[in-house]
């Protein structure tokens, strides 16, 4: 069990807003992104995917939007619901499922690498060695379908995202943005910072589980190649 990563969070810390008249937002009062608490909303969200008041959750950043029949339920019924669960959350499972993506780093499409290299302080092969010998852990899924939000960055590869966006960033890219990093499940506009590809499929629709990440999965990035 994962006892000792989930902090002990009172259901006073956590903020409810109504979304609607069939949904509640529940937000966590901490005004810093924590990996312990994140860990107690994947649990809290598996919790309530299996409670039949429940029609659908969407789990965010440290933060849970809750819906539900407002004719069955109500917005009371359910922040008690909530507030049972995170006092008795279950633990998540204790051997994460743990999914390797091969990273070509550099070249054409990690045309970000030397730059963010240099913000470090490193030299490239340094910078990827800290990026690849991280564990990474899947925080939610969102913003496109099977992108995962990784926490685990190592604070020194650390940099906002760009101040403008590139118009396309190809199906692939093993990217960084701020303190989390990230694969491209789709080509599409980003302001993410590109490090390099992968061949690895983030989403197939053809697949029984459309998505290759799911919430509270771990990451481990293997090095391919590095290219000047």
């Amino acid at each position: 069990m994962r006892d000792t990563e989930i902090i002990e969070m009172p259901a006073a810390d956590l903020l409810f807003s109504p979304s609607g008249c069939g949904a509640v937002l529940v937000d966590s009062c901490q005004s810093v992104f924590s990996p312990s608490v994140q860990r107690k909303f994947i649990s809290l969200a598996r919790a309530l995917e299996a409670d039949q008041q429940i029609s659908e959750v969407v789990l965010g950043v440290n933060n849970l939007l809750v819906m539900f029949d407002p004719l069955v339920s109500s917005p009371s019924a359910i922040e008690q619901l909530i507030q049972s669960l995170w006092l008795y959350p279950d633990a998540l499972p204790s051997a994460p499922q743990v999914v390797e993506i091969p990273v070509s780093y550099g070249g054409e499409a990690g045309e970000d690498l030397a730059m963010l290299a240099e913000h470090a302080g490193l030299s490239i092969d340094r910078w990827v060695d800290y990026h690849s010998n991280a564990t990474y852990e899947v925080a939610c899924v969102g913003s496109m379908p099977g992108f995962a939000y990784l926490t685990g960055l190592p604070a020194e590869l650390a940099k906002p995202r760009r101040a403008s966006p590139r118009a396309q960033l190809a199906k692939g890219s093993v990217i960084i943005g701020g303190a989390q990093a990230g694969v491209m499940p789709c080509t599409a506009p980003s302001g993410w910072h590109a490090i390099g590809r992968t061949d690895v499929d983030l989403f197939d629709i053809q697949r029984q589980q459309p998505c290759l990440l799911l919430p509270g999965d771990q990451v481990r990035f293997l090095v391919q190649e590095v290219a000047s």
